[in-house]
């Protein structure tokens, strides 16, 4: 597929790089979360809680973890994991749930009845060298479930298996794709779901409408298949929950894309929670 053509606009967002770093240029992902973690010091609902150690490229590294509370009860609290960077250069991710985040702090009635676990930078190398792959020269999103030797994978296993969500989102950026898209699995809601996160996105991108898109067939930019070993759900989970990988044109304005990805996420809120009301009261 010939790569789509978009205008190239100013990108007014900095990706963030450390001159301490062995690497000239490379990205540094504690400036990235930097903004966060201070907003987090004077949050009663946002949270900082790294994930335990793994040993990167010789390097103990924390995988960075927010956890966002919104207005409820604790005991009917509809869980929801997010998670981006596992590409390392689909960067509109990252920056999309950091401002996500910061908008649940200005506006935590938004997120009512949720607990939100959001994961910026799944792939810590691969996002300081600006790559697809790890370090080790791994994909990631191939390796889950299959008893993988990469610790990133290993860890956010662990996170999947002990949390059981009832939904996750994944987001991603197709150099490959004229527009958005998404993949659904598990919960048969889950296409419910999309489809108003693609409309709410739509509004400042177009969506991809292709019948085929990265090989698979397509119905109106939803997809129904995936890759293997892909980010998901652990195999034991009963439960069911939605999961959506959310994709972005990556040839598209930078700061286009994350504003899409945000507005895909708050529409994901406002649906499956209507949906889970609706449930409720019948």
């Amino acid at each position: 597929m010939v790569p789509p053509r978009f205008p190239r606009h100013k990108i007014m967002i900095a990706i963030p790089t450390s001159p301490h770093a062995g690497v000239k240029n490379r990205r540094s992902v504690s400036a990235l979360t930097a903004p966060l973690r201070a907003l987090s010091q004077e949050s009663d609902r946002l949270f900082l809680s790294p994930l335990r150690p793994v040993e990167l490229d010789g390097k103990a590294t924390e995988l960075s973890r927010f956890r966002f509370v919104g207005p409820g009860r604790g005991s009917s609290y509809i869980r929801l994991g997010i998670f981006a960077g596992i590409h390392g250069d689909e960067t509109a991710g990252s920056l999309a749930v950091l401002k996500f985040l910061e908008q649940l702090h200005r506006d935590p009635e938004s997120a009512r009845g949720y607990e939100i676990f959001v994961y910026p930078v799944c792939n810590p190398t691969g996002y300081q060298d600006g790559t697809r792959f790890n370090r080790a020269g791994a994909d990631l999103n191939r390796e889950f479930w299959k008893g993988t030797r990469h610790p990133e994978v290993r860890v956010l296993e662990e996170e999947l298996s002990g949390l059981k969500f009832d939904g996750l989102v994944s987001l991603h950026s197709d150099d490959t794709s004229n527009g958005l898209y998404g993949f659904v699995r598990g919960s048969s809601l889950t296409r419910h779901v999309l489809e108003p996160a693609l409309r709410a996105a739509e509004e400042v991108l177009p969506r991809n409408y292709d019948k085929f898109i990265d090989g698979f067939a397509a119905s109106t930019g939803i997809i129904e298949e995936g890759y293997p070993g892909i980010l998901t759900a652990a195999p034991e989970h009963a439960g069911h929950p939605f999961e959506i990988v959310f994709e972005t044109p990556q040839l598209a304005d930078l700061e286009l894309q994350v504003d899409a990805h945000v507005r895909a996420l708050r529409a994901i809120l406002e649906t499956y929670r209507g949906f889970i009301g609706y449930g409720m009261n019948l």
